[in-house]
C-alpha cells in the first residue's frame, strides 16, 4: 500500500487528528473529507491574473533585441505619460546591471544603484534629447553574438537643432530569474557626452 492511498483511509485521519477529550480520537467520516477541502484558503486571490496584467511594463521573455530597444525608445518618447519621467522607470527596468556595483551603462563608471542618479543623467544635458523626442531612425544594427546585439539610433529632440546619435547594446540574460530576457548593457552617447562630469 502506498504512503498517498494510506493518508486517504479514515484509520489514517484519526492518527493525524487531535483527540476531543483525550481518551476518544475523533472521527472523521468520507463526506466531510470532501467539505473540508473547501475550507482550503486560496493562496491566490481572485484578482492575481488581473494584478499580473497590471504589472509595471519591463523586460518580458517574449520580447526580441530590437522590440526591446523600440519598447524603451517608445517610453523615452512619452516620458511624462501616465506619470512624470515614467519612461525613465521603464529603462531603469530593462537595466542589465548590477545595482550593488558601478556600472558603464552610460559609459564612465557611476553608482546607478539608486534610481534618482540614474533618472539625474537621462536630464543631462546630452540624454535629454531621448525625453519627449519628436522624430527617430535607426542606423544600424549589429548582432556581435548570438546574445549580444548593438544598434545605433539618431534621436531628433523637441528643441530647435537637437540631434544626437546614442548606441543601445543588448544582451540576453543566461541563466537565472532573469533567463533568456533581453536586458540593456550599456546606452552610450556618441560623442563623449559626460567628459565634463556630471552631478548625479
Amino acid at each position: 500500500m502506498s504512503f498517498c492511498s494510506s493518508l486517504s483511509s479514515p484509520q489514517s485521519i484519526s492518527l493525524f487528528s487531535k483527540p476531543f477529550n483525550g481518551d476518544k480520537p475523533a472521527s472523521v467520516s468520507p463526506s466531510s473529507r470532501v467539505r473540508a477541502s473547501a475550507d482550503v484558503p486560496d493562496f491566490l486571490s481572485a484578482d492575481w491574473l488581473e494584478s499580473r496584467r497590471k504589472r509595471p511594463f519591463g523586460p518580458r521573455l517574449n520580447f526580441s533585441a530590437e522590440e526591446a530597444v523600440q519598447y524603451q525608445l517608445d517610453a523615452l518618447k512619452f516620458n511624462d505619460q501616465p506619470r512624470q519621467d515614467y519612461g525613465i522607470e521603464v529603462m531603469y527596468r530593462f537595466a542589465g546591471f548590477d545595482p550593488f556595483e558601478r556600472s558603464t551603462y552610460f559609459g564612465p563608471f557611476f553608482d546607478l544603484g539608486q534610481f534618482e542618479r540614474f533618472r539625474r543623467i537621462f536630464h543631462h544635458s546630452s540624454y535629454r534629447v531621448l525625453l519627449g523626442h519628436k522624430e527617430r531612425q535607426i542606423l544600424s544594427s549589429l548582432w556581435v553574438k548570438e546574445n549580444r546585439f548593438k544598434q545605433r539610433v539618431w534621436i531628433r529632440g523637441t528643441r530647435p537643432e537637437e540631434e544626437e546619435i546614442f548606441q543601445f547594446t543588448m544582451f540576453q540574460r543566461v541563466g537565472g530569474s532573469w533567463d533568456g530576457y533581453w536586458l540593456t548593457e550599456s546606452l552610450l552617447h556618441d560623442g563623449d557626452s559626460l567628459s565634463g562630469g556630471v552631478a548625479y
